[in-house]
């Protein structure tokens, strides 16, 4: 069995590091493919002295465009599973043998880990989708908010480790490249339910996941991830308008999560340094592109 792993790195090279040796610990890993988008941290300088790794280095293209870099090579490869997964995202030495014990049938095209972050459970996988009303998460059915002790099925899950089946990328694709970042998962489990497989959780495969920002404040922390919700908005907007299936979900569902966010930039720029009076036609503009499908690298 040919299983490739695909890592995707940003200017992280500690958390890359750790993610390799974890990586090597699991078997049967046929090998293990790094994309590096661009790194200026010394990354590259890193990976030119290691030994056993595949390294694709490419201008930073976000996470979508890392996997899709990463995935086409795995296939070419001649991948039978594709092991996707963030720099900050650690496997245990079993976490493999745990997914591959319900790799059996045929039906299933991807395999989900259980993610722990400082030992407790992190989890956005969820069970079904809404594509009906506007007032509600697209995610339904979160399994945060269950108890799940065996493989359970969903219908949606993170690139955060999931194994990918070949047949899945044969048959939908590698994934939407245009996104850059944020929901470019989504929008790859929702096609693989689409075309007939089984997205399978497996509580017993286990992964630890890096925290980030847990000593920063609340205006440090919005700081620092402000320039991601912008592709968030436009994301989310585009995925509810591509696959709604009413007026208001291709709509509404998007104006309103955007709404959200300029209210609290318009209530809290005047005291805080989180958000500035400029960003609201900037969250307005990613709404507008996500209505129009306007995707790529935002301006």
């Amino acid at each position: 069995m040919n299983i490739i792993a695909v890592v995707v790195t940003y200017n992280r090279l500690d958390l890359l590091k750790k993610n390799i040796y974890c990586l090597q610990q699991n078997k049967p890993i046929s090998s293990i493919v790094v994309v590096n988008n661009g790194s200026t941290d010394g990354t590259a300088e890193w990976l030119k002295g290691q030994t056993g790794l595949i390294v694709i280095h490419q201008s930073n293209v976000g996470g979508a465009g890392g996997f899709y870099t990463g995935m086409e090579y795995a296939c070419r490869a001649g991948a039978d599973w594709i092991w996707c997964m963030d720099d900050d995202v650690f496997p245990r030495a079993d976490c493999l043998d745990g997914l591959l014990a319900e790799a059996g049938r045929s039906d299933i095209g991807i395999l989900a880990p259980r993610r722990l972050q400082d030992g407790k459970l992190f989890t956005h996988d969820f069970q079904e989708y809404n594509l009906t009303n506007p007032f509600a998460s697209m995610y339904s059915k979160k399994l945060a908010k269950q108890v799940v002790t065996g493989p359970t099925e969903i219908k949606g899950t993170a690139f955060e480790g999931p194994l990918i089946r070949r047949a899945v990328v044969e048959k939908v694709g590698l994934p939407n490249k245009e996104l850059f970042i944020f929901c470019d998962d989504t929008d790859y489990c929702f096609r693989t339910v689409q075309a007939g497989f089984k997205i399978v959780y497996v509580p017993t495969a286990l992964m630890d996941k890096e925290k980030f920002f847990s000593n920063d404040s609340w205006s440090e922390r919005g700081k620092k991830k402000k320039w991601k919700r912008f592709y968030q908005i436009r994301n989310s907007t585009y995925l509810n308008h591509h696959y709604g299936r009413n007026v208001a979900v291709r709509y509404l569902r998007g104006f309103n999560g955007v709404m959200g966010y300029i209210l609290v930039a318009l209530i809290t720029s005047p005291f805080a340094d989180a958000w500035r009076w400029s960003d609201v036609s900037k969250l307005w503009k990613a709404y507008r592109d996500g209505i129009h499908e306007k995707l790529g690298i935002m301006k």
